[in-house]
């Protein structure tokens, strides 16, 4: 009994556990990046992308300080981005005193409401007193 005890007690193959050692990996990457020099890479892959460009309707526009400029060389004259200039600061004159009539109408609107409800609220009361009067 006691030697079927000692054999449970004792490993099957071996006091301890050594796995085998695994061989180095290869290098997974095929990439060059590694060989570049610092300034290349910084220029390849840095955070110097440049400004955002495209092109719209046969012209180059730029993205520069937060508004779409038209680059150098476009196909636009200067009298036709003059004019769409000036009709930009006439649609812009009309939307302004669109805003104020609708400003305008509302306050007229919410103005008959209120005479509205007064009356009726009146009407009432005067039907009210004539039945009481009765």
């Amino acid at each position: 009994m006691e030697d079927l005890k000692r054999s449970l007690k004792m490993p099957l193959f071996g006091n301890t556990f050594s796995p085998k050692k695994v061989p180095p990996r290869k290098s997974a990457s095929l990439s060059n990046l590694h060989t570049m020099d610092r300034s290349i890479r910084d220029i390849e892959l840095g955070l110097e992308y440049g400004s955002p460009s495209m092109k719209l309707g046969g012209q180059s526009w730029k993205f520069d300080d937060g508004q779409w400029i038209l680059e150098a060389g476009g196909n636009t004259s200067g009298k036709e981005l003059q004019r769409v200039k000036k009709r930009n600061v006439q649609l812009e004159e009309e939307n302004n005193l669109l805003k104020l009539k609708i400003d305008l109408l509302l306050d007229m609107l919410t103005e008959r409401t209120v005479e509205c409800h007064l009356m009726g609220k009146d009407g009432e009361d005067i039907k009210i007193q004539n039945r009481r009067q009765k």
